[in-house]
């Protein structure tokens, strides 16, 4: 029995004369065939060849690649968008979540490209509800700055009033309408979902701001209504004071003046008529009959000096 020389490697095997190089030793000592790239499980690149309209495009990919991967490869050399690509291999479609080692597409394969009209339609589409989801986005956030700005003043008026002061009318009513002018420009934007959301929040918010307006003003015009029935009040109370010493001063001259003229009588010496004392009921009784006039208040004769 011949021995074998572990570890060896043939020079010719067989009449092929197949070089050593495709022959390879295990750790055993079994020699066996070297491995190649395509038994390896290690991925290859490989040259597909596209067609699209009348040109053809070589392109080199990884064989695991997918479809979608290829379509952005074409989309540089093509100028169409990925979304809008359509690709044929063997007459089919395929999908671009699909792979190209599992669809049989191998080095050289042939492939043909198509624009999608109707994917490029619903791309278009697309763009545009996220222009108009963008758009309203911005409009909200610019209405919640604005918002908060005017919501500074709400929590200043609010200070101001429940610590007792008084804030004009007017500073009030304009900013109820700033408020509702942004009520308005909530109203009028349309939008779904997240956006639907937020624009709900910002109304139910300047709503709040509206409500809290509305109470600050009944309780400042509340305070203004006090203000004025106390100083109606205080220039009364005062009139009252002046007509009392003016009567009371005028009582005081009329009580002098018959004084002065009994006086007078006593010290002239002219005798002093008599009369009866029928005269004297008569008198009475005419006097009794005469209206009484209204008794004209007359101005002290003294000279005061009023102070202010």
């Amino acid at each position: 029995m011949m021995k074998m020389n572990v570890g060896t490697t043939p020079s010719v095997v067989g009449s092929g004369g197949v070089s050593g190089n495709e022959w390879e030793s295990r750790p055993g000592g079994m020699v066996v065939q070297r491995r190649t790239d395509q038994s390896s499980d290690s991925p290859r690149v490989i040259r597909v060849r596209v067609k699209y309209l009348s040109v053809y495009h070589e392109i080199n990919i990884n064989s695991q690649s997918s479809f979608g991967e290829l379509k952005k490869v074409l989309s540089g050399q093509t100028g169409l968008h990925h979304e809008d690509m359509k690709i044929l291999y063997k007459d089919k479609e395929r999908d671009s979540k699909m792979f190209l080692d599992l669809c049989g597409v191998k080095d050289r394969s042939k492939l043909v490209l198509k624009e999608d009209p109707m994917a490029q339609e619903k791309r278009l589409l697309e763009k545009r509800k996220n222009a108009v989801i963008e758009k309203a986005m911005k409009s909200i956030a610019d209405i919640s700055l604005e918002v908060d700005r005017l919501a500074g003043q709400v929590s200043a008026f609010e200070t101001v009033i429940n610590k007792g002061g008084k804030v004009e009318e007017k500073s009030l009513v304009n900013l109820i309408e700033m408020l509702m002018n942004q009520l308005l420009r909530l109203d009028a934007i349309t939008a779904d979902g997240d956006v639907k959301l937020k624009r709900k929040m910002q109304v139910k918010r300047v709503q709040t701001y509206v409500e809290t307006l509305d109470v600050l003003k009944v309780k400042n015009s509340t305070k203004k209504v006090d203000i004025n029935k106390s100083v109606r009040h205080k220039p009364q109370t005062q009139t009252q004071y002046q007509q009392r010493d003016l009567l009371s001063f005028v009582d005081e001259g009329v009580e002098e003046e018959p004084r002065r003229d009994s006086g007078a009588s006593s010290s002239s010496g002219t005798p002093a008529i008599g009369t009866n004392n029928w005269e004297t009921m008569l008198d009475s009784t005419s006097a009794a009959k005469a209206p009484v006039e209204p008794v004209k208040p007359v101005p002290p004769r003294f000279k005061w000096e009023f102070f202010d």
